[in-house]
């Protein structure tokens, strides 16, 4: 195949193509900055946690360590587990709200779910809930110290007080000539 080339200055057109990839890059993109506009993984992790959960709940007898209390109980926290994960996805306005009450599910399972999943539930919605909660929207890069040392000595420009015997200063900080009294 031909590569088409522009004529007389028009820029060429992707048309879609994949970039690297392997994904249109419109749809990367836009995929990318859903994903790192929310708290994904936190909810992701708790949802597959009340999945997990759940799928637990359907084992047989024999590998059951623990029933727990019969009924709703044991169905009710692992569902509200994924639907809070799912909420978390979808709606990140809430999500100190639905990580807390995340962990609080989380918790339950341990009496209510077969030890939470045998443990393995339990702590991908403990996990995915912390991951929310400790979830920051676009904030600017933190600065170290040393770089804002940095920056304002280089707003100050350079100091040539050095301090030494020849400036208006002497070694104590006071101005030569000023008696020193004792302390």
């Amino acid at each position: 195949m031909e590569s088409q080339e522009p004529v007389d200055g028009q820029e060429p057109v992707d048309g879609g193509r994949p970039v690297d990839g392997g994904q249109p890059a419109l749809v990367q993109d836009a995929f990318t900055r859903w994903v790192y506009g929310r708290p994904f993984f936190g909810g992701l992790w708790l949802t597959l946690g009340g999945a997990w959960i759940l799928l637990t709940m359907k084992a047989s007898i024999k590998v059951v360590m623990h029933v727990g209390m019969q009924g709703v109980a044991g169905y009710l926290l692992p569902t509200l587990m994924l639907l809070v994960g799912l909420l978390i996805l979808f709606s990140p306005g809430q999500r100190l709200f639905y990580s807390i009450v995340g962990v609080l599910c989380s918790m339950g399972t341990w009496l209510t779910s077969n030890l939470g999943g045998f443990m393995v539930g339990l702590l991908l919605g403990v996990v995915g809930s912390v991951l929310t909660f400790g979830w920051l929207p676009e904030q600017d890069q933190r600065v170290s110290r040393r770089d804002r040392r940095e920056q304002q000595a280089a707003q100050e420009g350079p100091s040539y007080d050095t301090g030494g015997p020849d400036s208006s200063t002497g070694t104590a900080g006071m101005a030569t000539g000023t008696p020193q009294t004792a302390q």
